[in-house]
């Protein structure tokens, strides 16, 4: 929600302040966190602790447009986009390690996650304020306070329910009056957007640029499969392979590689060549590629054939995340830097929440049944009648445990233990293997759903990138001023 007020307030007052000020919250928020004493103080400091995060992305990548000559800015946003994805996949890794920690230092480790994220804060708030120099001229204009709002009312229900639908079930009424209050939310926001014309909070005439159009709608698929795609590999890794939520990040590392290339390769190049376009069209189509590679991922799939997909997976995410970015830096005018970068940024935020909620309820509402169906069939083999009578493997209790409960739900007409292990997955590790293989089967069998719809949407997204126009990106630097050079000493009789 703060990303694109802190693109338009940056335009109107200067990005540097904006800057140390969500560098100074996202600090004060991570040593609140540092600090809290229960669940709800937790939320509540990591709200503040968003609220800086949300323009340390954005108005970093406004600063290198600001900066850098569009010719050039794809090579940096490459190199800063590489780290950023590489710290996406690793930060949750190091998080874990934290987290699985009782006592580090006197500090509790769970505290640690937060806590480590000061010293660097305060080192780049130190950096920022002696090194970054912007000059700005500041513009007189009303601040959208009503679309701010508006906006909020719109985007707060669909993270709520992203984030307690599996609870509350993704067609409840509870959330149903989410989706409805969201709707009027975004209604009200055009509205109000409309009416505010250039003073608006993300003007409407930004999006009827061909270039800014067609970038937003492709942010929006490639955000739904993007994080569609990075909230349940994770899943498949733990459940499926059983990795430790450690593990499974440090098992995501082919898909940070792949990011980091796409990034570094499409920023070398675009910068070389000043031809962008068909790189997200590229991106894309290794992306539906990948979603439908995984749609074929089984319970026995071999985990180097998985990680050879995740690196495909990161390619395509490294060839969209800069190139769209610079399409819409390069398609308006400078005034409009901040507000255009955070708006692209949102876009890929609006479509990341949008697909964790979609797809996680296809996940969950397929689990069940996909889970009961892999006991129905496995029922009459003669592996699984074998283990139920005289489990070997595993842990005796957690065996004995589970096939009561399933004699329990058997008689009571039930078709299978699937809901359990939504629950909580922990136990499957502790089964006699030949128990736990229909959790296994039935749970990969879910996913494959959830990737085969992920698919489809970025196919969406590859007919979003063809509408791309070519925007030119000027001469190298130092080129335009040689071939001045050049034209003015050719005699005038010439």
């Amino acid at each position: 929600i703060a990303t694109p007020l802190y693109g338009k307030l940056s335009d109107i007052y200067g990005r540097k302040k904006f800057f140390l000020f969500a560098i100074s919250i996202f600090t004060i928020g991570s040593m609140l966190c540092t600090l809290a004493w229960s669940i709800p103080s937790l939320a509540a400091f990591r709200a503040v602790q968003g609220i800086g995060a949300g323009g340390l992305f954005s108005l970093s990548l406004a600063i290198i447009g600001d900066i850098v000559p569009p010719r050039e800015r794809a090579k940096y946003q490459g190199y800063f986009l590489a780290v950023f994805g590489t710290s996406s996949v690793l930060g949750p890794v190091i998080g874990g390690f934290f987290a699985g920690q009782d006592i580090l230092l006197g500090v509790t480790g769970w505290r640690w996650v937060f806590l480590v994220n000061v010293p660097i804060a305060i080192a780049a708030l130190v950096v920022v304020t002696r090194t970054l120099h912007l000059r700005h001229h500041r513009l007189d204009h009303r601040i959208d306070y009503w679309g701010a709002i508006a906006l909020s009312v719109a985007v707060v229900p669909l993270l709520i329910v992203a984030e307690q639908g599996r609870e509350w079930g993704w067609g409840s009424g509870t959330s149903i009056l989410c989706y409805a209050i969201g709707l009027v939310g975004l209604v009200a926001f055009f509205l109000i957007e409309r009416a505010m014309g250039e003073e608006a909070l993300l003007p409407l005439r930004l999006f009827r640029n061909r270039t800014v159009g067609a970038a937003s709608v492709a942010s929006i698929f490639i955000g739904m499969g993007m994080f569609g795609g990075l909230a349940a590999l994770p899943l498949y890794l733990q459940i499926v392979q059983g990795a430790t939520p450690t593990q499974a990040g440090l098992m995501l590392l082919p898909m940070t590689l792949g990011i980091m290339s796409g990034s570094i390769i499409s920023g070398q190049l675009i910068s070389r060549t000043g031809r962008y376009r068909h790189f997200p069209i590229i991106g894309a189509f290794l992306l539906v590629l990948s979603l439908f590679g995984f749609h074929y991922i089984s319970a026995d799939t071999a985990l180097w054939l998985v990680m050879v997909g995740m690196y495909f997976f990161g390619l395509g995410l490294g060839f969209n995340f800069q190139p769209l970015t610079l399409a819409v830096q390069n398609a308006v005018d400078r005034r409009d830097m901040g507000v255009a970068t955070s708006s692209a940024t949102f876009t890929r935020q609006i479509g990341g929440t949008l697909g964790t909620a979609v797809f996680l309820s296809i996940l969950f509402s397929q689990a069940g049944t996909k889970i009961g169906e892999a006991f129905q069939r496995a029922a009459s083999t003669p592996d699984f009648r074998a283990a139920l009578r005289n489990p070997t493997g595993g842990d005796p209790a957690t065996n004995k445990s589970f096939i009561e409960g399933l004699q329990a739900q058997a008689q009571a007409g039930g078709r299978g233990a699937g809901g359990s292990a939504l629950q909580d997955s922990s136990f499957i590790q502790q089964l006699d293997p030949r128990l736990a293989r229909p959790f296994l089967v039935g749970f990969a069998d879910s996913m494959s759903v959830v990737f085969l719809a992920a698919a489809a949407v970025m196919v969406l997204a590859v007919i979003a990138t063809f509408f791309l126009p070519h925007v030119d990106l000027g001469p190298k630097p130092g080129q335009a001023g040689a071939r001045q050079d050049d034209e003015a000493a050719i005699p005038a009789g010439h």
